[in-house]
């Protein structure tokens, strides 16, 4: 399928050849009739796209300090990876669309193959062809609905949250500040409501469309007495509520509405204006309300609404994100409002890099720009491979073979760039769910070719091993499918996240190993050259060891904190840990005793455990997630034999023994990726054994499962 693209690097926008979405749990698969450009949006993202490094840095100042912190605690090659990523992948544009249900999750009920769709969502609503969409960012429509007018389902639900918000009644008045497209559909909806609307834009074109279509009174910002126009308007009162819809630096949009509102009235916030209002004379002496739009409603940015379709309750959120989408399509088909007049070009998907031309260059007056679809085309549901470039069939001898499963930041910063490319290393395919991030990183890393259907992967004759880097909760079904088609495993932690999933992938193994079947999991920090010289240093035998963690919060509504797709942070990260003090005593936990710290969302994030060994060893981890970021993220300390060695945030090592101090440090911090994947490949290539035993493997996610066993308990648990 095809699909609008633009690369931040350079800026270059274009039309892909992408492999079809996979239909996701919750979503449905929607054949794109239109969707709509939001020029203001947009527009601003291809500008920046297009400016030079410098150009880019202002226009993004957070995402600057995000690099100068990864410089500061991983060095600068690890910044420049991270920078690349997203400078060199391909970013989707388009929020909002209409089309035809055509596959449908088999966990949803009351859609229909063939049902007529409106869409909305970054990311999701994307100028495609096809799309994937969860169930609360599309709403049905009716058999006979009009798909052109439907694309402005997102931008319609975005002016609906900010009529709501303004809380405004029946033939009260209500100012508009911002006439473009967001504005024109704001001054329809409170028309329909029965308010009288007033229209303020500095563009007199605007204006004139405004005063045709949907205001009572239509003024241009630099007209003569304009506040005394409007007063005159409201009988002396003022506006009951001021809407601003406008983009600008300027804070005269903020300021003009306090001056023309009336005396305890409400100033809402839509469009992106700073908001550092003068306080008086209006404001105070007012004692006016301003509130903020959040975009389509209660819903928009919520991973649990979003993303698993969990709906809030009518009776105490009335209009969410999904709810504004429905009554914004039920007054379209009703005829309430009228939204044709606000589409001004129609280009078909191939043309669509002119009408981006057109916006930037304002060659000509544009308003709603909708991108039309050729829905003739046969959907081929079971081809979603795309050759990158010619790759020759068959395993070569003596190869490592390469297919990797999930391509996030992860796997971009540290597993993908650390893949040697020698000759006896191929990288023949790589699957992500979404068609772009799978291109993109084929074309970034020089895979033969990219999908969206993991059976291109396991199924592939000529792939011997394969790399599993997605979301925790599908780690356990790829690595079985993957031995059992009889591959080399690397999995990024955790392996797995329950405890009869690791009993399954043992059963598994058992039959994978007669085949001398590798099977890795992401437990780097054992490679780390600090950890090793400890190792050598030190040797075996009991050891009294320390690892604290300055983890850092991570938002409950994470999906690393959602216990069924990430697993919680204890299976999730807490696993390195342990993995790395078996591996310095070299030997098995038999217990474990955990507490946690009391937080009101019950994460378990900030714990101490402790655990005692078959040598006699014992452990201690303490993993925070209450601390202060410019303290650095682990420490380890051990204790053998009358020597003492420290590892600070594996950037520098010491070791005191025999009476001398012996100090390590390195350029930048080592965590022990590259070695990891370098020793991985060589293994496979050389035929030794394996790196980590499938004991010390399963002995640590054992460990995990019981240290929140532990921790539920208050008791000391044997492993």
């Amino acid at each position: 399928m095809r699909q609008i693209v633009q690369k931040l690097k350079t800026g270059q926008l274009g039309v892909v050849e992408v492999p079809l979405p996979a239909v996701k749990k919750g979503s449905l698969l929607v054949r794109t009739y239109y969707s709509l450009i939001s020029v203001g949006t947009e527009s601003s993202t291809v500008k920046t796209a297009r400016k030079g490094y410098i150009g880019k840095a202002r226009e993004r100042p957070q995402q600057v300090r995000k690099v100068a912190d990864v410089i500061k605690t991983q060095g600068p090659a690890q910044a420049y990876r991270a920078v690349m990523h997203k400078l060199n992948s391909y970013s989707p544009l388009g929020y909002s669309c209409s089309g035809e249900v055509i596959d449908i999750a088999s966990d949803l009920t009351g859609y229909e193959i063939g049902d007529l769709v409106a869409c909305g969502g970054s990311g999701v609503a994307s100028h495609a062809e096809i799309v994937n969409v969860p169930i609360n960012l599309c709403v049905k429509l009716e058999r006979n609905a009009d798909l052109a007018q439907s694309a402005y389902n997102t931008l319609g639900a975005i002016a609906l949250q900010g009529v709501r918000q303004a809380d405004i009644r029946l033939g009260e008045s209500c100012a508009v500040i911002g006439l473009g497209l967001l504005g024109q559909l704001t001054a329809l909806l409170l028309r329909a409501a029965g308010i009288r609307v007033i229209g303020i834009d500095t563009d007199s074109t605007k204006v004139n469309i405004g005063a045709r279509h949907s205001l009572d009174l239509a003024l241009d910002r630099g007209n003569f007495g304009i506040e005394d126009r409007i007063f005159d308007f409201t009988g002396g009162i003022g506006c009951d509520a001021v809407i601003i819809t406008a983009s600008s630096d300027s804070l005269d949009p903020i300021n003009f509405a306090g001056a023309i509102s009336r005396k305890k009235g409400t100033v809402v916030v839509v469009g992106e204006v700073p908001t550092g209002f003068s306080r008086e004379p209006h404001f105070y002496n007012k004692e006016l309300q301003v509130k903020m739009s959040c975009s389509y409603g209660p819903g928009r940015y919520d991973r649990i609404y979003e993303e698993k379709g969990v709906d809030y309750p009518a009776a105490f959120v009335r209009w969410t994100e999904n709810r504004n989408m429905q009554a914004f399509q039920e007054l379209i088909y009703a005829k309430k409002i009228d939204v044709g007049y606000l589409t001004t070009h129609t280009f078909k998907l191939e043309e669509a890099p002119a009408a981006y031309d057109m916006i930037l260059s304002e060659s000509e007056p544009y308003l709603g720009i909708l991108i039309d679809y050729d829905v003739t085309k046969k959907v081929d549901f079971e081809n979603r491979k795309i050759s990158i470039k010619p790759s020759v069939s068959g395993l070569q001898p003596c190869s490592v073979c390469i297919g990797f499963i999930g391509a996030g930041s992860y796997a971009q910063s540290y597993l993908l760039p650390n893949v040697s490319k020698k000759n006896d290393v191929l990288l023949k395919g790589i699957m992500t769910t979404t068609g772009i991030s799978s291109r993109s990183a084929a074309e970034r890393y020089g895979f033969d070719f990219c999908t969206t259907n993991e059976k291109d992967i396991i199924e592939n004759d000529d792939i011997n091993t394969a790399f599993i880097a997605t979301r925790h909760d599908s780690h356990a079904y790829y690595v079985m499918e993957a031995l059992k088609a009889g591959k080399h495993v690397f999995v990024e932690k955790p392996l797995c996240l329950k405890i009869q999933e690791l009993d399954d992938i043992k059963q598994c193994y058992k039959l994978s190993a007669k085949s001398h079947q590798h099977l890795m999991v992401g437990y780097n920090r054992r490679f780390s050259p600090l950890i090793l010289k400890i190792k050598k240093e030190l040797g075996q035998g009991p050891m009294a060891m320390a690892y604290r963690v300055n983890a850092g919060a991570i938002p409950k509504d994470s999906w690393i904190q959602d216990l069924d797709v990430g697993g919680g942070r204890i299976i999730g990260e807490v696993c390195h840990f342990v993995d790395t003090l078996t591996f310095l005593c070299g030997s098995f936990p038999i217990s474990v005793y955990a507490s946690a710290m009391a937080d009101p969302n019950n994460l378990n994030d900030t714990l101490n455990v402790s655990l005692t060994y078959q040598n006699g060893s014992i452990g201690n981890i303490s993993y925070f997630a209450n601390g202060n970021q410019r303290v650095p993220k682990e420490r380890i300390e051990i204790f053998s034999h009358s020597a003492v060695a420290i590892v600070n945030d594996f950037r520098e090592l010491t070791i005191y023994a025999s009476g001398r101090k012996k100090r390590k440090k390195l350029l930048s911090q080592d965590k022990g990726q590259k070695e990891e994947v370098k020793q991985f490949v060589n293994a496979i290539l050389n035929g030794v054994s394996e790196l980590i035993s499938f004991e010390e493997i399963y002995n640590t996610s054992l460990v995990t499962f019981k240290i929140s066993d532990s921790i539920q308990s208050g008791e000391s648990i044997k492993i």
